[in-house]
């Protein structure tokens, strides 16, 4: 398979290292450093691009999207490629916007080419592990009884505003994965405004369909990585999470020893791009979709809003495709066009006193002719939404 680069980062750099001990070749690359691997094992990086380059299906067959020095340039490369039905492996998150990711996927949705996020701690076997065992006690079949909290905690170096932020929608997909979607979101901690270090003790409260009260906090101080801790009546299982991923995954119950699982991210997500991936068993944790990436980004964008308001937001769930946008806007368009019909009203029932008072005749011909308006307006507002039904037709003959 031939790969190429637009920009790199630590993670996505592991995974072109990856690729090559495959038998992948990195062909070429865009928005890169000029020479060298920055983060992790020498890339042999192919030569330096312009980025409409790799919109030609002949110059690689797929692409690995980095975020480090993101800028608004590569955001819109980002795009061209999605919208040109070009494989894309994206690091997660590209961009803390909602808006953003959800366009990518209406875009995908259209195009049809595979949008993959960089997102493999959902694969590995012990995500699939805990969410049988919570499954279980959901239901009742449980061994330690019934789920009192899940916390994780989440330990860091940089714990600056962006550097949290990112790591909570990467974390967030665990979340989902473990416990389902969240419903409510709660920051916890001093508005950022009023603490430049607001974002060092961040505790972040979620509740989700089971009722299972989650939280994420950060915490300083040993090795980074993740801490993820479900709690039962009778027992506790503790999930530790390295950020290093050359380093196992350690599994630990009350009164049982450690257990260690390795896993290697980096070739897991590259089989999964390249589309060799092992499917799983039955009960497995599915790869993440695009739009699983675009609901963890939307609950770390909920953050700063809820912290700056000092209250819980309620996450609504909206599905996003051409058709709600479509259904949004026309809605939208609907209020205005009663609220501009009511105002056009009232100055005309204006203008036609004005006139009738005066004799002015240029002014009553024109406060005659509102209601002709208003109907043209109208009819011409309820033939706009036929376009549904006008484009469905011409995608059902192609």
């Amino acid at each position: 398979m031939k790969l190429a680069l637009l920009g790199t980062d630590s993670r996505i750099d592991l995974v072109a290292a990856a690729a090559e001990r495959l038998g992948h070749r990195i062909v070429a690359a865009s928005d890169l450093p000029s020479t060298g691997s920055v983060w992790g094992p020498p890339v042999h990086w192919g030569p330096l691009v312009p980025w409409e380059t790799l919109l030609d299906s002949a110059a690689c067959d797929g692409v690995l999207v980095g975020t480090s020095g993101w800028t608004e340039s590569r955001a819109e490369a980002t795009r061209a490629l999605v919208q040109a039905g070009r494989p894309l492996l994206v690091s997660h998150p590209a961009m803390l916007s909602m808006l953003w990711a959800w366009e990518l996927e209406m875009i995908r949705q259209d195009a049809g080419g595979p949008l993959v996020p960089l997102l493999p701690d959902r694969l590995h076997p012990f995500m699939t592990r805990l969410r049988s065992l919570l499954e279980a006690t959901l239901a009742g079949d449980g061994p330690f009884g019934a789920i009192e909290s899940l916390v994780l905690e989440r330990r860091m170096t940089d714990r600056s505003k962006d550097e949290v932020l990112a790591w909570l929608a990467r974390d967030a997909d665990l979340v989902r994965v473990a416990v389902g979607e969240p419903k409510r979101i709660a920051a916890l901690g001093v508005a950022p405004d009023a603490e430049p270090t607001a974002w060092n003790s961040l505790t972040v409260g979620l509740t989700g369909p089971a009722s299972v009260p989650v939280r994420w906090q950060v915490a300083g101080g040993g090795k980074p990585g993740l801490d993820l801790t479900v709690r039962f009546e009778r027992a506790a299982v503790v999930v530790v999470i390295p950020d290093d991923w050359a380093e196992p995954w350690h599994w630990s119950e009350s009164g049982q020893p450690a257990e260690q699982g390795w896993f290697d991210r980096a070739e897991a997500m590259v089989g999964l791009f390249a589309g060799r991936a092992d499917s799983g068993g039955e009960g497995d944790v599915p790869p993440a979709l695009w739009s699983d990436a675009a609901r963890a980004i939307e609950l770390a964008e909920t953050v700063p809003r809820s912290l700056a308001k000092g209250r819980a937001v309620d996450l609504h769930q909206e599905e996003f495709s051409e058709m709600g946008t479509f259904r949004g806007t026309m809605a939208s368009a609907g209020c205005g066009l009663l609220l501009a019909a009511l105002l056009l009203l009232v100055i005309a029932t204006l203008v036609g006193g004005i006139a009738h008072e005066f004799g002015w005749d240029l002014g009553a011909r024109i406060a005659a002719i509102w209601p002709a308006v208003v109907l043209v307006a109208l009819g011409g507002f309820l033939l706009l939404q036929l376009i549904p039904l006008l484009v469905a037709g011409g995608r059902g003959h192609e």
